[in-house]
């Protein structure tokens, strides 16, 4: 197998993250006297453009893993006909989530179309574990939405027996494992009070929405340059983007961004100048931020929706036009980017 692209990176190649610091994580106390941090991506952050460019981040070291306990998802809301949702973890079973034959591996959301092809990995999340300082790691939580919506937990990575992306991902991990610190949001069950620490928004249905194309190239140029298996990287390039189909959709997305742009970019202007030295947020900002996202998808709901189209899938429009160019607002998340200190991705999650 081989992947689609070979991505062309322009920064340097860091050494793999050596055993000795592997073998500190595995132990409580001496992890916390150690003067950096192992830090697991999976999204945006593969990608050195976002990670050491916009973000600013100088990694040490890295490693590519493997992680059996967590699975891949695409729930966290961002905005509608911009950023439908971002790159998410949420728990595995390694005994019942098993590779199967992917035409059986599509099913059907509660709309009764079938996915985009998220669903299609059953081996666990593929990632790269970064050896980064104290100080960076708190500006990756900063960058992150301040900390408002996740758990910092500890997760099991295990690194690949083969550095060579042909090798085939193994169903069941051998190596040794170490422990590295990831961002951790998951979606509640229905009927289950969200958690006290850690919670965020979610849609009704979290399995609904389609990352937009330009955030799934992140990734996929991500995957490309860290070298991550070709397996994986064909499973990414696969994923189907949210794409607007008509007319109504573009001038619901004029609309919609030109009413809640300056929220946005308030929300980020604030975290950006408020986070503590460990990156997070005061509580008063996570309320701020809280409200003003759901009131942004509150009037997705009653009122974007039903009268320009779905912002958060890509559907069939009758209204369809071979010459429809692409809306004033397409690259929004480029321009919010390169103009503020904090990121685009995820800062809506908080709850």
């Amino acid at each position: 197998m081989r992947p689609k692209k070979v991505a062309l990176s322009t920064y340097s190649i860091l050494s793999e993250t050596s055993l000795e610091r592997r073998e500190l994580s595995l132990s409580t106390t001496s992890d916390k006297k150690a003067e950096t941090f192992l830090y697991l991506a999976y999204g945006s952050n593969l990608c050195n453009e976002t990670f050491r460019g916009k973000r600013g981040i100088k990694p040490i070291s890295q490693i590519n893993v493997q992680i059996p306990e967590l699975r891949l998802t695409f729930d966290l809301p961002g905005i509608a006909y911009s950023e439908p949702c971002f790159a998410n973890t949420a728990r595995r079973d390694p005994e019942t989530d098993v590779p199967r034959n992917n035409a059986t591996s599509e099913k059907k959301d509660s709309s009764g179309a079938t996915d985009y092809h998220k669903n299609r990995w059953h081996k666990g999340l593929i990632g790269v574990v970064y050896e980064v300082t104290a100080a960076d790691y708190a500006h990756i939580i900063a960058t992150e939405g301040g900390g408002a919506s996740y758990q910092d937990i500890l997760v099991d990575c295990y690194p690949f027996e083969h550095s060579d992306p042909t090798k085939p991902v193994p169903v069941h991990p051998m190596t040794k494992p170490f422990k590295a610190h990831t961002l951790f949001a998951p979606a509640v069950p229905p009927g289950a009070q969200p958690p006290k620490e850690g919670g965020r928004l979610q849609r009704p249905d979290t399995s609904y929405a389609q990352a937009s194309a330009r955030y799934l190239k992140l990734i996929t140029d991500g995957a490309a340059e860290c070298r991550l298996p070709y397996e994986y990287q064909d499973y990414l390039n696969d994923i189907r983007p949210y794409t607007i189909t008509s007319n109504k959709q573009q001038l619901g997305q004029f609309v919609f961004l030109t009413l809640w742009l300056p929220f946005i970019v308030l929300i980020f202007s604030l975290n950006a100048k408020f986070c503590d030295e460990g990156g997070r947020s005061p509580p008063w900002l996570r309320i701020l931020s809280e409200s003003i996202f759901r009131a942004c998808w509150g009037t997705y709901d009653g009122f974007y929706n039903p009268l320009f189209g779905d912002g958060e899938r890509t559907t069939p429009a009758d209204d369809q036009d071979d010459d429809c160019q692409p809306a004033p607002f397409q690259d929004l998340p480029q321009r919010l980017e390169s103009g503020l200190p904090i990121d685009w991705e995820k800062t809506p999650t908080v709850a």
